[in-house]
């Protein structure tokens, strides 16, 4: 078991992105606590632009930190309808509060359902974190 916070009512991408779906049906992504302590201190965030169409699996983002920079794939396709500019101010919320700090929203598709299946929920990518750590 990992020492990392998590959403227990997020999925979780194997790169390491969360989403969670809202109260609008709209579909919620950030970085997760491991992400964001693998990255160290979060200095940067490119977000992409609202009305963006974006296929799940494209990197639509990108996070800067002292350490590297590391794109931040979509696990969901659809419209990105909303974007946290918060984040470009001040990223080092990222590091704060990860899974507060989302970096877009995205109206999501027809796919939805099965892209949600194929992702990990918050035991599982625990499971997956740690077993990467070793």
């Amino acid at each position: 078991m990992s020492d990392f916070k998590l959403d227990k009512t997020a999925k979780y991408a194997e790169s390491h992105e969360w989403v969670r779906m809202d109260e609008d049906g709209l579909a919620v992504v950030g970085i997760s606590d491991a992400a964001q302590d693998m990255l160290s201190d979060v200095v940067f965030v490119e977000l992409p632009g609202e009305g963006d169409e974006v296929e799940a699996g494209d990197a639509i983002a990108v996070v800067e930190s002292v350490k590297a920079a590391e794109e931040v794939v979509t696990p969901v396709s659809g419209t990105v309808v909303a974007i946290n500019g918060d984040l470009e101010a001040t990223p080092e919320q990222v590091n704060e509060t990860p899974y507060k700090s989302w970096f877009f929203k995205i109206q999501p598709g027809p796919n939805l359902a099965a892209e949600l299946a194929a992702l990990m929920d918050a035991a599982a990518y625990d499971t997956f974190v740690d077993e990467s750590a070793h």
